[in-house]
């Protein structure tokens, strides 16, 4: 059920609202627009009647959802969500770029890459404190003293963090360093964890699994914010497929069906898309010019010597090429817009 305020209602009219539907037994998510005031309503089991709200002060209508998803629709919130942490931004006007080694392998290696990271004009230091490796033997990560690395290194550099929890007890540990919480692609549907970070007050960047539908994915996005946390930033980072020449075969389509149906920003992942260094720039060019919110980078020092995906990481040379054709495109896209 959603239930969409008049453009005038009050504050008290919304909160009238909000406590029909939990008196009800319901969750009601408040999410404000533009030129009016949505509530989508979550927990019943069964359809519920319209004319329970509106008849309510305030109320324009009550509209019932068949979608499997309400609350990442265009039809909660027209106007696109901006994920704001402190004064940087995902999504609106600005191009995002998150950029920074695969897994922080020490201050020096760390305090180099955001050297660069900050000269970019960007505004996130992505990085791994904790890893997800297929082999139990490889490098995953330097854990809490990793992440005190990043903490550093944001004080040093003015950037915000991004980076990944694998689990509840992560999330704890992330709230107290971070800035951002990424979700996985091998923890996309990891529901406990899911439901652990939409409780949490910082933004999630939930990544695409490898070989999940958009279905499934805005689902997995939709578990989030039933928990009440409504700062969501999707990342497409590639699918499984046949391919042998990439990594993964990122589906660029998955940004404008993602702009027809959601109004949360979305990020492209060209490194985990490519696996290869030399794939990284044009599949970003290509991500900002199907329109994505920002890009998402892996930066090393020395790629040779990286301790993790070191074939997919750019040298800050690159990444600083990229990221100037990176937002010659945005611009160009702008500009396009407003003509």
């Amino acid at each position: 059920m959603l239930v969409v305020m008049k453009s005038g209602a009050t504050q008290g009219e919304i909160d009238g609202v909000v406590q029909a539907v939990e008196n009800l037994g319901f969750r009601a998510h408040v999410m404000p627009g533009a030129t009016r005031t949505a509530i989508g309503i979550t927990g019943n089991q069964g359809s519920v009647d319209p004319i329970r709200f509106e008849s309510l002060p305030g109320v324009s209508e009550a509209i019932r959802v068949s979608k499997p998803y309400k609350l990442i629709t265009l039809d909660l919130q027209p106007d696109q969500t901006v994920v704001r942490v402190g004064d940087a931004t995902i999504g609106g006007q600005e191009l995002a770029v998150i950029a920074g080694p695969c897994a922080v392998e020490s201050r020096q290696q760390t305090f180099a890459v955001a050297a660069a990271v900050r000269a970019s004009g960007a505004r996130f230091l992505r990085g791994g404190a904790f890893k997800p490796r297929s082999s139990p033997y490889d490098f995953a990560g330097l854990g809490e003293e990793g992440l005190k690395i990043l903490a550093d290194a944001r004080d040093a550099f003015g950037l915000k963090i991004v980076t990944e929890a694998l689990d509840e007890s992560g999330v704890d540990l992330l709230e107290k360093y971070a800035d951002i919480i990424q979700v996985g692609a091998r923890n996309m549907q990891n529901f406990s964890l899911l439901r652990r970070v939409g409780k949490s007050k910082l933004p999630v960047l939930l990544k695409r699994g490898i070989a999940a539908t958009i279905d499934e994915w805005l689902l997995a996005a939709e578990y989030i914010m039933s928990e009440g946390n409504y700062q969501v930033v999707l990342c497409e980072r590639g699918v499984r497929t046949f391919t042998q020449h990439a990594r993964n075969a990122l589906d660029l389509a998955a940004i404008p069906v993602i702009r027809r149906i959601s109004h949360l920003p979305i990020v492209v992942d060209a490194s985990h898309a490519a696996g290869k260094s030399h794939l990284v720039r044009p599949l970003a060019r290509a991500g900002v010019a199907a329109g994505a919110d920002g890009i998402m980078v892996e930066v090393h020092n020395n790629p040779e010597a990286a301790l993790c995906d070191g074939a997919q990481a750019l040298t800050p040379e690159e990444y600083l090429k990229l990221v100037s054709e990176a937002r010659g495109i945005h611009q160009l896209l702008a500009q396009a817009v407003d003509t």
